[in-house]
């Protein structure tokens, strides 16, 4: 199955990778069985999990896992659990991990936010992709411009400098709302929400559907 294994890294902290991890795995699990892997030494994604143990929800959250101590044996344990698997890759405090990661997984999104210093420091992220694909040719890369302003649209500069990185962007974009911020907060996803999530689960939803179409 294309895309069974997607995983989001960014080399930059900051740029909400642990949140569209969270909030895609959600959509995932609403069209299929799907897992989500928590690569990143600070825990995010188990902090957000632990803290929505305690509420009822209709709606059941994805099941997450911590790497453990052999990443390579636990994604191909979740692969064969689950028809996709979205994997929230540590930053740049453990960039062997995010190396090894990368050459087992079929996808990889690597969050952007619209600033000309954020899109420069995005190079890292491309060549540990590079890098990758020496020994994982099936590795498919898209950017994904993450938490823009919606008044906002990019500049020239900035659309070359995304240009220069030599990997694709999708062509939807991820507006920054208090929904994701909400929801994490609630220990919940977007797509519990309600009302108050509708746009953000949407967004979620056009990433899903142009990342397993392509």
């Amino acid at each position: 199955m294309p895309g069974r294994l997607i995983a989001l890294a960014s080399l930059k902290g900051g740029c909400g990778k642990s949140t569209l991890a969270f909030n895609l795995a959600a959509g995932l699990a609403r069209r299929e069985k799907a897992g989500l892997v928590d690569a990143d030494p600070q825990g995010a994604v188990l902090h957000w999990m632990d803290w929505s143990a305690d509420r009822s929800d209709d709606e059941a959250l994805p099941e997450v896992c911590a790497i453990g101590d052999d990443p390579l044996d636990t994604l191909s344990k979740m692969a064969r659990r689950f028809n996709r698997v979205i994997v929230d890759c540590p930053p740049s405090l453990d960039m062997d991990l995010t190396g090894r990661i990368l050459e087992k997984v079929d996808v990889v999104l690597i969050p952007i936010l619209p600033s000309p210093l954020d899109l420069w420091a995005g190079a890292s992220t491309v060549e540990a992709v590079r890098q990758a694909r020496e020994r994982n040719p099936r590795l498919r890369a898209w950017l994904v411009l993450n938490q823009v302003e919606p008044a906002s649209a990019l500049s020239r500069a900035m659309s070359q400098a995304l240009a220069s990185l030599d990997i694709p962007t999708l062509g939807c974009m991820v507006r920054r709302r208090a929904a994701f911020r909400t929801a994490a907060v609630e220990g919940v996803s977007v797509y519990q929400l309600g009302a108050r999530g509708r746009e953000a689960a949407r967004e979620m939803d056009q990433v899903l559907e142009e990342v397993l179409r392509t």
